[in-house]
């Protein structure tokens, strides 16, 4: 039971870990530089050579001490640039339809049933109003969440035009200017 308990405590790192702690000098190999290195040119590169150990070599596994050869440069490559062509598949691009100037369609609901016509509509692309005066206020409430949700989820936009009755914009529809003074006049 208490290896089972050791074996959780290395694994998360909370003991000490005896297989960190080998001897690793077999796998050390001893690099020279070369003596002229003024000798080398620029377009040379460095050169190192592995110096043999002294005495009787340790051989573990399969390792064995790597040698370089020395750099012999290859035949010339030459590459010319082409123009970028354009990727398979890539769509057209098309102008963004211009914004619709629209009637807003009224609704003064009753029930939170209604609310139904209200994302029709706004779906639809038509401006809502929603007239909430005379409704109850927790029924109220609920519908501005909901409207204000379904504008957010849709990219649309919500203003409070006057006391309870709301302007429900889808987002690429724009309501003239004249339509939002006519609205705040008739609900003064």
């Amino acid at each position: 039971m208490s290896s089972m308990w050791r074996r959780a405590m290395l694994y998360l790192g909370l003991g000490p870990d005896e297989e960190y702690d080998y001897d690793d000098s077999g796998y050390d190999a001893v690099y020279e530089e070369s003596p002229d290195l003024g000798a080398l040119s620029p377009g040379r590169p460095q050169q190192r050579s592995v110096a043999e150990p002294s005495g009787p070599s340790v051989v573990m596994g399969s390792v064995r001490p790597l040698t370089r050869e020395p750099y012999q440069p290859g035949p010339a490559v030459t590459v010319t640039a082409s123009p970028p062509s354009a990727p398979r598949g890539s769509g057209t691009v098309r102008p963004v339809a211009a914004p619709v100037n629209a009637k807003p369609h009224t609704v003064c609901p009753d029930s939170f049933n209604e609310v139904q016509e209200i994302a029709d509509r706004f779906m639809a692309g038509t401006p809502v109003i929603m007239n909430l005066q005379g409704v109850d206020r927790d029924l109220s409430r609920r519908f501005v969440d909901f409207a204000s949700g379904m504008c957010y989820g849709l990219n649309g936009q919500m203003e409070r035009v006057t006391n309870q009755v709301y302007l429900l914009t889808p987002s690429n529809v724009e309501v003239s200017t004249e339509d939002r003074r006519h609205l705040q006049e008739r609900n003064a």
